[in-house]
């Protein structure tokens, strides 16, 4: 009967091991991709490498990470040995007290420490940044270090400190030759959890982190918003520095045992406090080439800081070092993924020099007074900014903003797959045609596909009419009962481009790669209209740096950084010039580019926080009956 379980044992051992590890091997394959699909793997190259060492913002991240990991083990892991060997030594009622305090964290969900953490440092004031983001991991490796390391002393005779000093030792030498060596595999196995555990954290490093201050997991999460195959290149680095790191700690046991002598096995203990120095020296030389700065520069803004809050992978691949070099100046990006999120860190008072909400989002700042107008004297920019974008409901005489990006949201389609008769005759009621019934993509977002129901029933997308907001609702409702859509977010980018369904709801710029990677998908904008959006710059009232602020405003407007944004982003450059060259060159043929027209049914977004809670609520409902009807 033995016999028979082996070979399916084995076999279920290799179909884990495949599963855990196929999608690794995936990811080192594709990093090598000569294209920026992530799924279609078109030629060998080794671009995304090069790419990822000349990004000075991923390659701190990088450093960030290491140093906070490195730190973090270390502290963690003296005080959670210390705490260890005292709770050993302590009362039954305190120690079991305090090894129920100490699994709380451990039990407790990620995002409540991480808030706590976060209105903590809120409370006392405390900047946020890479302190703020060492004090977390520390807080939070500790637990794991103390679980690591008491039963290792529970195992030791709890006379054989008092033995130790019988002998001449003192409390100090009992401690570090006697009791530490018995539990060091207790104390390797805790460091090696707490710097896993702190190498990994993305949910308290996103809450407590701020400043620009970002490790890696924070790096890679606002990359795969949108398509970057230097993730790939980056994640295979670590996992490369991960197997080397295996490698060793399972090859020099190995070594170590062939090393019988007592001579040898005290020259390896000599060796223990060398290798701890030579780590701390590192950790302190990267941290002075990491947060060094150069002395030699003679620039206008030199020394001085521009704090940016900005949506991730929205600027171009060059844009913030040549900023940068023209200026003296160091830039420190935050980035966030919804104009809700950003919203909150003003509203609580956190300080940035520019932000780049959305036009509906600007509307709410200006009504709640949280921007401050900008400087005609000190901007040049005005000028290069084409018309149609210029004079938006939310700011008419651009006294508080500056184009940053815009464009339209319409639908991409399959050429293949989808009759553009269909498009013309239905617009987006396409989204309810039984025929692309399960081969539709609706876009996670409540004001976007709302907006798309309002014009699909021939309303403005703008009513605060209960009754058309709850025709709205049925629409979608009916949509993802009756369609089996997919809602995804910014995945819709790479599936498109490889025709994995027939259409989906998308915005222009999205569209325009999506166009230059495959000649097959086309965009349509319904003659119902649609939604005219636009992001722009604008500066807060507890801004500390105004004057580079607007510095920065005119070089991102210029030739030199729109061309450079909107060539690497793809979305509409605001300037004309831009505009018209990428049309032609980089862009030419690709009409969700430009998407100017004369069409009176298209609209810009205007902020109405009643609407908002109304829709909040619908969508919310809508996703549930989605994923009921996909189950």
């Amino acid at each position: 009967m033995k016999k028979q379980k082996q070979p399916f044992l084995k076999i279920l051992m290799i179909m884990m091991l495949i599963f855990f590890y196929l999608p690794i091997v995936f990811m080192i394959v594709f990093s090598f991709n000569s294209s920026k699909s992530l799924t279609h793997f078109t030629g060998f190259s080794t671009q995304w490498y090069i790419k990822m060492l000349n990004n000075a913002s991923m390659m701190e991240s990088l450093y960030v990470t290491i140093i906070v990991a490195l730190i973090a083990t270390i502290v963690s892991t003296i005080i959670g040995t210390i705490s260890a060997i005292g709770l050993s030594k302590s009362k039954k009622i305190v120690h079991d007290l305090i090894m129920q305090i100490n699994d709380f964290p451990i039990m407790n969900p990620e995002i409540v420490t991480a808030i706590g953490l976060m209105l903590f440092f809120i409370t006392l004031n405390i900047e946020k940044g890479l302190l703020t983001m060492l004090l977390a991991h520390i807080a939070f490796c500790i637990p794991y270090v103390i679980l690591s390391v008491m039963p290792k002393i529970r195992s030791l005779d709890p006379n054989l400190a008092d033995a130790a000093m019988d002998l001449g030792c003192t409390p100090w030498q009992s401690l570090i030759k006697v009791i530490v060596p018995q539990i060091m595999p207790g104390i390797v196995s805790g460091a090696l959890i707490a710097f896993t555990m702190s190498f990994d954290d993305f949910i308290i490093s996103y809450f407590v982190t701020g400043r620009g201050i970002k490790n890696l997991s924070i790096m890679v999460y606002t990359m795969s918003k949108r398509v970057n195959p230097s993730i790939n290149a980056i994640s295979t680095l670590v996992v490369v520095l991960i197997t080397i790191v295996l490698i060793i700690v399972n090859v020099v046991p190995l070594l170590k045992e062939k090393r019988k002598t007592q001579v040898t096995e005290m020259k390896q203990k000599k060796k223990a406090p060398k290798i701890i120095a030579g780590a701390l020296a590192i950790c302190v030389f990267i941290g002075v080439v990491f947060l060094g700065k150069s002395v030699s520069s003679t620039k206008k803004y030199d020394g001085q800081t521009l704090h940016i809050y900005n949506w991730g992978e929205y600027t171009g691949e060059n844009l913030i070092s040549d900023f940068e070099k023209k200026t003296g100046c160091k830039v420190v990006m935050d980035l966030f993924d919804s104009n809700e999120q950003m919203y909150i860190k003003i509203a609580n008072g956190e300080s940035y020099d520019i932000l780049v909400p959305s036009d509906y989002m600007i509307e709410r700042l200006l009504q709640e007074d949280m921007l401050q107008p900008l400087d005609e004297n000190q901007l040049d920019c005005l000028d290069e900014i084409s018309d149609s974008v210029k004079g938006l409901p939310y700011d008419p005489n651009n006294e508080y903003s500056i184009p940053y990006f815009w464009g339209t949201v319409g639908i991409v389609y399959d050429k293949t797959k989808v009759d553009e008769k269909d498009l013309e005759k239905e617009g987006f009621n396409i989204f309810l045609n039984q025929k692309y019934k399960g081969d539709i993509y609706l876009y996670d977002s409540e004001r976007d596909s709302f907006a798309m129901a309002l014009k699909g029933l021939g309303y403005s997308m703008n009513t605060d009419d209960e009754k058309e907001l709850l025709e709205a609702n049925n629409w979608l409702l009916q949509c993802v009962q009756t369609m089996q859509p997919e809602i995804v977010t910014d995945e819709i980018i790479d599936n498109m481009a490889q025709g994995r369904k027939a259409l989906g709801l998308i915005y222009s710029g999205d569209a325009a790669y999506i166009m230059s990677e495959n000649e097959d998908i086309g965009f349509y904008m319904p003659k119902t209209g649609t939604n005219i959006w636009s992001d722009a710059l604008v500066i807060p009232k507890n801004a500390t740096n105004v004057e580079l602020a607007h510095e920065f405003i005119n070089y991102v407007s210029s030739y030199e950084g729109a061309y450079d944004n909107s060539s690497y982003v793809g979305y509409t450059s605001p300037n004309k010039e831009v505009m018209i060259d990428l049309s032609k060159t980089d862009y030419q043929g690709i009409s969700a580019y430009t998407p100017i027209r004369q069409n009176d049914q298209d609209e810009v977004f205007k902020y109405n926080a009643k609407t908002r809670k109304i829709l909040s609520n619908y969508w919310s409902k809508i996703k549930i009956a989605a994923s009921n009807a996909r189950g």
